[in-house]
């Protein structure tokens, strides 16, 4: 509406990145706009030829204490805040020499790219912008007369409007604008209170809040009926969200919740020891193995269950070869995540159109610190990652006989991948690959049952005599309450048994393990996943 158009005669703009800045500020002046600004953005903006008015000039005081105090004044807050259709706001605007500030243009201190680069406690805190979110609330507050940019990529429509309106912005895009820089900083006050209960080191801060930055609006959620957009919160942590797509069509909100979970898993196998592949279908693992390379990992793998491998996701833990990408786009596959890709495997999957490629740039640290966070109705969730990895814990030998070396070598694989099924958890593993995995039952009786069923599914497919689970392992996420599931597993073919241990049963248990000859370690620490 006509009547909700707002002139731009004056605009104040301090930002830390200049990116597009000196062609953005050319073309408000050249519309006669008057400048305002601050420090190194009135260095740049001078320097490339523009007449702009230091904001000590208004406000009558210079900047001190270390650039900490220079906006934080009423001649800057009165022209932001100040209601131009207000008589009473007029009235003190002209008693206390206040002009209108008609735009602002502020982006905050990069408080979370210095905490992605590691940096002290005290470059941190430097780093915690006080007058730029101040100005960008007041302005937004007052979006009625005021438009605010907290962004570079919203130049150019504040532009294209100022050319439609003969140099005015209409409440829609101040509105709009509002909403973004609202959602900014509570983007940053989030990392920077996330930061301090990191660095208290508190378990249970009062307040919890999660930010994040729009990656892309998705087409659907979960189901068709849900929307749904993927935000990155800014955690420096290899996956999907700071992958790069090489190939493919717009992944879905379960293509992306899938892969995350693939490349988590695959994680657990660090790459210079070995190569690992874990295959994914619905956030589950449907097989996973190590090898000489990814293709003898990939091809192992694929054989713990080839039907549920159908229509999954693919993960890789090294450099993805030629070799490896023709025997994935041998069976239908959603998508590929690898830490990095030959330009031969790229070519070779690019022939396949519907098949996304994602280059992660690196792989998660298992070991990292991190949040996890889940909604519940009225609230969230929040704990620690679990970061814990089986290297790092100290089996101990409950049974009479111990695992063999070639036992305790699979143990430790299946419990890897324990971790990364959705609970009750049971996984059989055989010459480090999985051969039967049981996962999100109510009983894990019925996972062990289950991943049994599997292995003999896959062998018959495979027209082989017997099940793999035939001389396997198995690990369980959490400890067996009755000796019933651990029966059904020595049924399978069982052999050796990793567990946490700590049931009430444990005794009863251990006797069944030993009266079957069956090595069985405890682990002390539960891998539970809902």
């Amino acid at each position: 509406m006509t009547e909700n158009l707002r002139r731009i005669t004056r605009a104040l703009i301090s930002v830390s990145d200049k990116a597009g800045l000196v062609d953005f500020a050319r073309a408000l002046a050249s519309r006669g706009i008057e400048l305002v600004s601050t420090g190194g953005t009135k260095s740049t903006l001078a320097e490339a030829g523009l007449k702009v008015l230091d904001v000590s000039d208004i406000t009558g005081f210079p900047e001190m204490m270390d650039g900490r105090v220079k906006t934080l004044h009423p001649k800057v807050h009165g022209g932001l805040l100040a209601i131009r259709d207000n008589a009473t706001h007029q009235s003190a605007m002209a008693a206390h020499g206040i002009r209108p500030i008609d735009l602002l243009v502020v982006n905050l201190y990069p408080f979370e790219a210095t905490v992605a680069k590691g940096a002290d406690y005290e470059t941190c805190i430097e780093n915690i912008d006080i007058g730029g979110p101040a100005m960008i609330r007041a302005a937004s507050k007052n979006h009625a007369d005021v438009a605010v940019i907290v962004e570079a990529e919203d130049y150019t429509p504040l532009l294209a409007e100022l050319n439609t309106h003969n140099g005015a912005t209409t409440l829609a895009l101040r509105k709009r604008l509002a909403a973004k820089a609202y959602g900014r900083t509570a983007a940053y006050d989030a990392a920077i209170s996330n930061w301090f209960a990191a660095t208290l080191a508190g378990p249970a801060p009062t307040y919890r809040t999660i930010g994040g930055r729009l990656a892309e609006a998705l087409r659907y959620g979960e189901n068709p009926h849900q929307s749904a957009a993927f935000y990155r919160t800014g955690e420096p942590r290899s996956g999907v969200a700071t992958a790069r797509q090489a190939q493919g069509k717009q992944l879905s909100y379960n293509n992306i919740n899938d892969t995350d979970a693939a490349y988590e898993c695959v994680a657990e196998f660090d790459p210079k020891r070995t190569a690992a592949c874990a295959i994914i279908k619905h956030a589950n693992p449907c097989g996973g193995a190590e090898g000489a390379s990814l293709l003898d990992a990939y091809r192992k793998a694929l054989a713990c269950d080839p039907v549920s491998a159908f229509g999954g996701i693919v993960a890789v833990n090294r450099t993805l070869d030629a070799e490896a990408a023709r025997a994935i786009t041998e069976i239908f596959t959603e998508v590929i995540i690898a830490p990095d890709a030959t330009e031969e495997a790229i070519k070779i999957i690019g022939a396949k159109k519907n098949l996304r490629l994602l280059i992660a740039g690196g792989l998660p640290d298992p070991r990292a610190q991190g949040l996890l966070v889940k909604s519940v109705a009225g609230g969230l969730l929040v704990s620690s990652r679990d970061n814990a990895v089986v290297d790092d814990m100290d089996l101990k030998v409950v049974t009479r006989r111990a695992p063999t070396s070639t036992e305790r070598r699979d143990l430790a694989f299946a419990f890897r991948v324990a971790k990364h099924v959705k609970s009750n958890t049971i996984v059989y593993a055989k010459n480090l690959a999985t051969v039967g995995i049981g996962a999100g039952q109510m009983s894990r009786i019925d996972s062990a049952r289950i991943a049994a069923r599997k292995a003999q599914d896959a062998a018959q497919a495979a027209g082989a005599k017997e099940p793999a689970t035939k001389g396997s392992v198995v690990a369980s996420d959490a400890f067996f309450p009755f000796a019933d599931g651990l029966l059904v597993a020595i049924e399978a073919g069982a052999t050796a048994v990793i567990q946490p241990g700590g049931s009430v049963r444990d005794d009863e248990v251990i006797k069944a393990a030993d009266e079957h000859d069956i090595a069985m370690v405890f682990t002390g620490t539960r891998h539970f996943r809902h």
